[in-house]
């Protein structure tokens, strides 16, 4: 099981990321539309467990305070490793302490979290292509940008085992 922290994009902000998606895989690009399970929601992720006590993260998760909807702005595209393309957020002040305090919360149930979500390390991003070739990154990177500048409207969150896509909503936006 790998379990994720995330936020969730209100009805709009989920719109045109799903719109994004879907503009994508008619082009043959993969995205999560048809990544696994074929259950993933627009979302940004404030941390990716490698392990930890599915039961111990969700209490944890499920307890942390509301901290109000949050918005991400979006000026850019940014290419990871192994054809991961994303929209890159703005890592404002707010956002990034709301992050770490997040990240201090599960690791503070043992679990180990990954090192590009580590505060200092972590960049808030919502995935555009799940595992475009090289060829085709300029063709992702025009669909980012015909959408740009945006921004992202993060009104909840929720635990999600990344296997099967179960989540487990949480009362508030951490």
């Amino acid at each position: 099981m790998a379990l994720a922290l995330c936020l969730l994009l209100d009805r709009r902000s989920d719109a045109l990321v799903r719109d994004l998606w879907k503009r994508l895989e008619e082009n043959g690009i993969p995205t999560l539309l048809s990544h696994t399970h074929g259950r993933h929601v627009p979302h940004l992720s404030y941390a990716v467990l490698l392990d930890g006590a599915v039961g111990a993260v969700r209490d944890v998760a499920l307890a942390l305070p509301d901290a109000g909807p949050v918005d991400v702005s979006v000026q850019g595209t940014v290419v990871f490793p192994r054809g991961r393309v994303a929209l890159a957020g703005s890592a404002e002040a707010g956002l990034a302490v709301r992050h770490a305090r997040v990240v201090e919360a599960l690791r503070g149930t043992g679990a180990t979290i990954h090192r590009h979500y580590e505060p200092g390390h972590w960049m808030p991003h919502v995935s555009a292509s799940t595992g475009v070739q090289m060829a085709e990154v300029g063709t992702v990177v025009s669909a980012v940008s015909d959408r740009l500048p945006l921004t992202l409207h993060c009104n909840g969150a929720a635990l999600i085992d990344t296997t099967d896509g179960t989540a487990w909503p949480l009362a508030g936006v951490p």
